[in-house]
């Protein structure tokens, strides 16, 4: 089938799902470019394809063809390709083990870089809280260069989340005065890595409940660092 009109109730429905509202009412999401198409398509996701009219472009799910309006109509890339999945969200439970909590992580680059560190640093699940970014935005799918399609990810109220698996996890929490240096950290099967908001850090409630506190060694040159760059040495380290 061919899709021409921007006018179609499916089309319509589709440029919907760039906003959060209509993502979690549908639990559906849209993805785009052959990489990520392909990341889902491989994991699962992929419940249907969207391809410029004419294309050679074949995978196992239902297929249409869409012309070169429809593409400049539902893009976010300034030279797309045409190529669009639509994907089902997936629940998801926690799998015990290496843990990374995200307190209010809310720039969608850092959320997906870290996300992709995740992955590649072997982390059994991410802990988010309502107070980060959309998962299934489609600046975070980017951003995790379709590594969110391999990472287990949930969202718990972190609190509560924390004090459930204090018995069977230790809580590390970063801390620029007063912390462990993270090269003297020990080696851990089982542990909950705390990491806080660009702006705000880690709420001073989840600090409460730290079993240790740890800091990234560096130059006095520089105070701090993005908070993706530190969560992807900090998950190195420990891994």
């Amino acid at each position: 089938m061919l899709y021409s009109s921007v006018n179609n109730p499916k089309i319509k429905k589709l440029k919907l799902l760039k906003q959060k509202k209509y993502r979690d009412i549908e639990k559906l999401f849209l993805v785009e470019g052959d990489h990520l198409v392909k990341e889902a398509y491989n994991n699962g996701y992929l419940k249907e394809l969207l391809i410029p009219e004419n294309s050679n472009y074949n995978l196992k799910v239902p297929t249409s063809e869409i012309s070169k309006n429809i593409i400049k109509y539902l893009t976010d890339l300034e030279t797309p390709t045409g190529i669009f999945g639509i994907c089902e969200k997936k629940e998801m439970s926690l799998k015990e083990g290496k843990i990374l909590v995200l307190d209010g992580i809310q720039d969608p680059g850092n959320l997906g870089t870290i996300i992709r560190s995740s992955t590649a640093f072997n982390v059994d699940t991410i802990v988010i809280n309502d107070k980060c970014a959309d998962i299934y935005s489609s600046k975070v799918i980017r951003a995790s260069q379709g590594m969110i399609f391999n990472a287990n990810i949930i969202k718990e109220d972190l609190k509560k989340f924390i004090e459930n698996i204090r018995n069977t996890h230790k809580i590390l929490v970063t801390k620029v005065d007063g912390g462990k240096n993270l090269k003297d950290i020990e080696k851990l099967e089982k542990f909950a890595i705390i990491m806080g908001s660009e702006g705000q850090g880690v709420s001073k409630e989840l600090i409460n409940l730290a079993d240790e506190f740890l800091y990234i060694p560096m130059n006095n040159k520089c105070e701090s660092l993005n908070v993706a760059v530190a969560t992807s040495i900090i998950l190195y380290e420990i891994s």
